[in-house]
């Protein structure tokens, strides 16, 4: 004769609270949004860096932006407009094909990535971040618009 099996309350009680743990662990992972996303940037910007409110970047670090392609924009910041430089035009004027280009301390766009680079340096109007937190205030637009049709896009970060 088949004896019945007796489930066992204790067994089932944790079998229910593991199952119910590994259901919020999978909810929080899926829902989880980190880095670009959490930054919350506009259609047209792919990525800056240092991340938006970032607590520990260096007194040197670069400020980098990534736009979609056919962009261009101004950086300011600290309320301090630092002038644009197309690469381009650096090339252009170098004196020979294959010679070091010498790059100016102000920010760099390189028209066929759509990027802007500034990185503090001596002579430039940042010399280097100084311990505190930084804005960076990010004037955007199309090319073919023009900067008179430029958007803003303002963000902040903390230097050690």
């Amino acid at each position: 004769m088949l004896e019945r099996l007796r489930a066992d309350k204790s067994i089932a009680i944790a079998c229910l609270v593991v199952a119910l743990g590994v259901a919020f662990v999978a909810r929080g992972v899926m829902a989880g949004v980190t880095g670009d996303d959490r930054a919350g940037l506009p259609v047209a910007i792919e990525s800056v860096s240092p991340v938006p409110q970032a607590t520990q970047a260096f007194a040197g670090t670069s400020v980098f932006v990534d736009l979609l392609p056919g962009y261009s924009g101004e950086l300011t910041i600290d309320g301090v407009t630092i002038e644009t430089v197309a690469l381009d035009d650096l090339v252009s004027q170098s004196p020979s094909s294959g010679s070091q280009v010498s790059l100016p301390p102000v920010t760099i766009y390189e028209a066929g990535n759509a990027t802007l680079t500034f990185t503090p340096s001596a002579n430039a109007p940042i010399e280097a971040f100084s311990e505190g937190e930084h804005t960076v205030r990010l004037s955007y637009w199309l090319v073919v618009d023009g900067r008179q049709a430029a958007r803003t896009y303002q963000w902040t970060f903390t230097v050690v």
